[in-house]
């Protein structure tokens, strides 16, 4: 009976620590600083190639050439309606 009562009491504190262990990782994972870290390295990854170190020319010409189109639609639209 002791040694039930024992081994249920180990088992429980366990999953304490297993509780506890879960609660401070999604503590971290929720954290807005560490949610703001997680996106600046997701997009210095597309810009910038991990092994290399060097600038992903391809992805950079792909956004400057949409920053630019959305630019020259603006302008149109606006002399349009002027």
């Amino acid at each position: 009976m002791a040694k039930e009562q024992s081994s249920l009491e180990s088992e429980i504190e366990e999953t304490r620590e297993r509780l506890a262990a879960t609660l401070d990782q999604l503590v971290y994972r929720a954290n807005p600083k560490t949610i703001v870290g997680r996106e600046v390295t997701s997009v210095k990854a597309h810009f910038v190639d991990a092994k290399t170190g060097r600038p992903r020319t391809d992805n950079i010409l792909k956004v400057a050439g949409g920053v630019v189109g959305v630019v020259v639609v603006l302008v149109l639209i606006r002399k349009i309606v002027r």
